[in-house]
């Protein structure tokens, strides 16, 4: 059975993490906030953004910028051109024993950023960018070549909650059991500080929701995740 406890942080991740664990990463400008652009893209307005707080976002992006507002479910000004909308979860760890650590994972941090990006750039898990690794732990596997073919990390840091993001296994490693392992490890790690592990996946990824499934995770809601761009 899932625990509810605390979910109240999870209906605005990113706005949570902005004002909380990532406030080194963000800029802001009055209510609006955004992280840094080498980070992420994401950004944040209240729960219920007036015409200032929109004006405030479309001047710390600038004219022509991305806004992606994740799964906030607040509508933009019409002068906001829509670039992307897709259908999606939030899914949690119910909480309980988190599987066993793995030994024969890797650490990823600076001096991985280019293997990193590279690996993105062929299986396209989600945004990903040169920064994006100071958002948590990265954990990688490689192959007997030295090879980095899969890799996961930790993203949005609501209080109390750490998100999973970016994993992802070259084609040609897939079928190893390697995401299992590393989401495995991520929840391991997660559970030991006492944060609860949460992901988002787009509801066409049917393959990773069952992989998700089957590791136990549950579905809490339907999300779409959208992006626009400032007049």
């Amino acid at each position: 059975m899932v625990n509810r406890e605390g979910e109240a942080a999870l209906d605005d991740p990113v706005g949570a993490s902005l004002r909380g664990h990532h406030a080194h990463l963000a800029r802001r400008l009055g209510r609006a906030a955004a992280y840094v652009p080498e980070v992420a893209t994401f950004s944040a307005v209240g729960a219920d953004p007036d015409e200032r707080e929109w004006a405030d976002l479309a001047r710390l992006l600038g004219s022509g910028g991305f806004a992606d507002l994740f799964s906030s479910p607040a509508t933009p000004p019409p002068d906001w051109e829509p670039v992307f909308a897709l259908d999606g979860r939030q899914m949690i760890w119910p909480g309980g024993p988190p599987p066993a650590s793995d030994d024969d994972l890797v650490e990823l941090g600076a001096e991985s950023v280019a293997e990193m990006l590279d690996l993105v750039g062929r299986t396209r898990p989600g945004p990903f960018w040169a920064r994006t690794y100071e958002l948590g732990s990265y954990l990688g596997v490689r192959d007997g070549e030295g090879r980095l073919v899969a890799m996961a990390g930790e993203r949005l840091r609501p209080p109390g909650w750490t998100e999973i993001s970016a994993v992802c296994t070259d084609p040609e490693a897939r079928g190893n059991g390697h995401a299992a392992r590393l989401v495995g490890a991520l929840v391991a790690r997660i559970s030991a500080r006492g944060d609860r592990p949460f992901l988002h996946v787009a509801e066409a990824n049917t393959g990773a929701i069952a992989l998700y499934e089957r590791l136990g995770f549950e579905t809490r809601r339907s999300v779409t995740f959208r992006g626009f761009r400032t007049p």
